[in-house]
């Protein structure tokens, strides 16, 4: 990918994965810059320094933050008031990082080796009791952030997105097993004794079954 524009675009953006820009994560940023469908100056956290970084890519020209997107400003952590958390995990699935950590009815806790900044977790918290801390004091967008951390954002964001893909992967298999275990005697799994209602469920449940089964083969 790093040949191609959206590629080199991509590279040189932080990596907060905090969708400011407008757009879902930096890589889907990256290719709408790269279409023309978005502006080089949409990126608060790449701040001033992050535009010159993508006018020189781009070759247009270099231009102000856009306002409507956020303001550049200091690396921030996020960190949890243990006193209030009340164990929702909803800051748990709405980081993009896989930052927070802990379990349901549970205190969590934010890993600040981890931790963008992105500010996701904050809006669904439903006690208020994630707050952010500035750690560059007036240091702020690249000089606040290295390459070094964008480049291990980027593997924590690509190894959640895995995760996820594998934890849905492994309910479907559930999913798939329990059915196949229902229509492998489906008089023991129903109120129906009737033949015919019994054949007409199982015509159902294989139908299901093999549509399921076709949606998991490659290609």
């Amino acid at each position: 990918m790093s040949r191609t524009l959206a590629g080199r675009i991509h590279d040189a953006l932080p990596q907060t994965q905090c969708k400011r820009c407008g757009y879902s994560d930096c890589l889907g940023y990256a290719e709408a810059v790269a279409a023309g469908e978005a502006d080089i100056n949409q990126c608060p956290p790449g701040g001033a320094q992050g535009v010159e970084r993508l006018a020189a890519i781009t070759g247009r020209s270099i231009k102000p933050l856009d306002p409507d997107f956020g303001a550049e400003g200091p690396r921030t952590l996020a960190f949890i008031d243990e006193d209030w958390c009340i164990g929702c995990t909803l800051c748990i699935a709405a980081c993009p990082v896989d930052a927070i950590i802990g379990s349901n009815k549970l205190m969590h806790t934010v890993l600040e080796a981890h931790c963008t900044g992105c500010e996701l977790c904050l809006p669904v918290c439903p006690v208020d009791c994630i707050l952010l801390e500035n750690v560059t004091a007036q240091t702020t967008g690249w000089s606040a952030w290295s390459t070094t951390q964008a480049e291990h954002a980027l593997n924590r964001y690509s190894q959640r997105g895995l995760r996820l893909e594998r934890e849905v992967q492994e309910q479907e298999q559930r999913l798939l097993a329990k059915a196949e275990l229902k229509v492998s005697d489906i008089a023991a799994h129903s109120q129906h004794s009737d033949p015919a209602i019994l054949d007409k469920k199982r015509a159902i449940i294989e139908a299901a079954l093999q549509r399921a089964r076709a949606k998991r083969l490659p290609g």
